[in-house]
């Protein structure tokens, strides 16, 4: 069985689906609450697409409660 492609997200698109500055979102990461980054070349950066699509439906599960 064949596994479903993984979709990364630059920067640009990060900040436009997550509505905090890129500041924020490091401070995010470094507290272990944001989906970590990877690197993908020297001065580039990604997401998983996944990763943070899960992260906010976390966010709306805690608004639910």
């Amino acid at each position: 069985m064949r596994e479903p492609a993984l979709t990364l997200i630059r920067s640009e698109e990060l900040l436009t689906i997550v509505p905090y500055s890129a500041n924020h979102i490091r401070r995010l990461e470094a507290a272990g609450t944001f989906p970590r980054r990877l690197r993908i070349g020297s001065n580039r950066v990604a997401w998983l697409r996944e990763e943070v699509d899960a992260w906010l439906r976390s966010k709306i599960g805690e608004r639910e409660k």
